[in-house]
């Protein structure tokens, strides 16, 4: 039976999960959930998952969610995958592992946590706190000069190395939500973290065409989210000033 992968374009680490089976060739089946009508609450995929999160795989018996946690099996589960996405080495690995883990903990809270109180809570009519957007924000910044001073002190890719790996293109597409910001907001963000910058533009060349292919949705969806939240406020801005 065919990998299926169950996900939707908008979700960051379903964009990775994609990425990564178009640029290793696995044969599989994309599946769209509808998560911005609540498709992932009905009965039906709730069936492949009770977290009614995305995205998530079933490949034959086996129901999987948790991007991280996919990502890791296809690279040990299907023939032809580079090495370099997921290396045998056990301390390359635990490199790796370490960089995932302080992803879910710092840049994913700051970056998704930033997008939804901003952006995706106000065009679904939800109030957004200004205080927990500051503190989005506050960790965000954080986790871009440790993107920038720690994890790309010393090589092209994540952890020093020359090739990418799960952990590059997982971060990649995470930095890539951004894009949904106003463009002001977005460039005053990222403006100070070169380095950030140019991986961004490293991951894309090497997982070439498939990043951008994969991320058409984000950019269609931009100017849309854009100028709805610039006519609800009457402004560009969708983040308050530290």
């Amino acid at each position: 039976m065919v990998l299926k992968v169950y996900g939707h374009r908008i979700s960051e680490p379903s964009r990775a999960v994609l990425i990564f089976c178009k640029i290793n060739m696995i044969d599989f089946e994309e599946i769209h959930v509808e998560v911005l009508k609540g498709q992932q609450f009905s009965q039906e995929y709730g069936a492949i998952t009770p977290m009614r999160q995305i995205p998530a795989i079933v490949d034959g018996h086996l129901k999987l969610i948790e991007s991280h946690a996919i990502l890791i099996y296809l690279s040990c589960s299907f023939p032809g995958v580079a090495s370099h996405w997921y290396p045998g080495d056990p301390q390359k690995r635990a490199k790796i592992h370490s960089i995932l883990d302080w992803h879910h903990s710092h840049l994913r809270r700051g970056a998704a946590g930033l997008v939804y109180t901003t952006i995706l809570a106000p065009l679904n009519g939800l109030r957004s706190f200004l205080q927990i957007v500051i503190q989005a924000e506050e960790i965000l910044l954080k986790s871009l000069s440790e993107l920038e001073n720690v994890w790309l002190k010393d090589g092209t890719f994540l952890g020093g190395i020359s090739q990418p790996s799960i952990a590059d293109l997982s971060l990649a597409c995470e930095v890539m939500q951004l894009e949904l910001l106003n463009e002001e907001d977005y460039h005053q963000i990222l403006s100070p973290y070169k380095k950030v910058k140019k991986w961004i533009k490293d991951v894309r060349s090497a997982t070439a065409p498939y990043f951008d292919e994969i991320h058409e949705y984000l950019f269609e969806s931009q100017k849309g989210i854009r100028d709805q939240m610039a006519t609800q406020s009457g402004k560009k801005k969708v983040r308050p000033k530290m």
